[in-house]
């Protein structure tokens, strides 16, 4: 017997006052769209876009060439940093 989860749905409820509930309906009436749809959709979106704010780093165009230029042309090790470099490759070996 085949698992296909794709084809199953989940359920969410939530309680809300009667005022939110006549809000939502009357947005979800106004796009055409049933209330259900209306939810998930502004859910759905609203998940994206903490999640989008979260973990995505967004740079200006000067940061985003500073950041290529750092990446080509990297500053040179700090001397602690080769001696930590050193160090590990004495104790665990070559890491290239």
């Amino acid at each position: 017997m085949r698992n296909d989860t794709a084809n199953k749905n989940a359920r969410l409820e939530a309680r809300i006052t009667p005022d939110i509930h006549a809000l939502i309906k009357r947005a979800a009436e106004l796009q055409g769209r049933t209330l259900s749809d209306f939810v998930v959709s502004a859910a759905r979106d609203a998940a994206i876009q903490t999640i989008e704010q979260t973990e995505v780093i967004n740079l200006s165009q000067e940061d985003q060439i500073r950041f290529a230029e750092a990446l080509i042309s990297p500053a040179p090790l700090a001397p602690a940093m080769e001696r930590a470099m050193e160090a590990h490759k004495k104790l665990v070996g070559s890491f290239e």
